[in-house]
């Protein structure tokens, strides 16, 4: 079956979840499909934005718990194993990948589906979102990058409070909180995200990268690692065809056409 519906037009690929009737949680399968996509974008120059959302009423509710019953003989489920198989290297894909990820959030978002979200670029969520830190409830910890994200997007003593509690956060908190870009009303969210995605898919592609990896190497920096590192990128991104471009356009008065290199 095809759970990661994958759909590449004018630069964007718009991957949707696609288990509607699991709320689109995730199964193994469903994970191989969606790291096989992003091997597509990585590899795809002429892909310069992902937009991540989902089918039918969830963005997506995390883990299948039917994929992790335990054992009827008593063994436990070796639970870091699919972290370290499939969580973990989604949450890296994402941040690693020179482009911007935009999530549309739809429905519900909880569990791995919450930290997901919070794990893109940029997330636009319809307004009867609702996130949920729901591991608590199973006596499991945040992952898929649940643990790193929630203090830098929240602070640490909401992240405490949206962990140890696992209650429903709405999508009007959480943008008040700063943990989201934009809240709109449901019927727009997808026209929204795609607008978002059309205007990156006509950026300077390259120059975001740097960005992407500048503000994600800022979370262990020093001010001076960082003044440091922010040279060289700027180094680096002064060299690039959509520098000489973005320079030319304003000197000629024109709109620019970036390349993304």
């Amino acid at each position: 079956m095809t759970f990661i519906l994958s759909d590449v037009q004018n630069g964007v690929m718009t991957l949707t979840l696609n288990r509607p009737e699991r709320l689109n949680s995730f199964n193994d399968e469903m994970h191989r499909q969606l790291a096989e996509a992003l091997a597509q974008a990585e590899r795809d120059d002429a892909i310069r934005c992902l937009l991540i959302t989902g089918e039918g009423r969830a963005f997506c509710a995390g883990q299948d718990l039917n994929d992790r019953n335990v054992d009827p003989n008593g063994a436990a489920p070796d639970l870091g194993a699919s972290v370290e198989n499939f969580y973990n290297p989604l949450v890296r894909r994402l941040a690693k990948l020179p482009k911007p990820v935009i999530a549309a959030v739809n429905g519900v978002a909880a569990g791995a589906g919450a930290t997901l979200a919070l794990g893109c670029d940029m997330v636009i969520a319809a307004r009867s979102v609702n996130f949920i830190m729901s591991f608590s409830r199973l006596g499991l910890v945040p992952d898929c990058g649940g643990t790193w994200f929630l203090p830098r997007v929240a602070g640490r003593a909401r992240a405490m409070g949206l962990a140890l509690l696992g209650e429903k956060l709405s999508a009007e908190q959480a943008h008040q909180w700063g943990m989201i870009w934009q809240v709109v009303d449901d019927e727009a969210l997808i026209d929204t995200g795609r607008a978002l995605a059309a205007h990156f898919a006509s950026q300077p592609t390259f120059g975001l990268g740097l960005v992407k990896k500048a503000l994600y190497a800022s979370e262990s920096n020093t001010l001076d690692e960082q003044l440091d590192l922010e040279r060289d990128y700027q180094r680096i991104a002064g060299r690039s065809d959509d520098y000489r471009e973005g320079v030319a356009a304003f000197l000629a008065k024109r709109p620019p056409v970036f390349k993304g290199k």
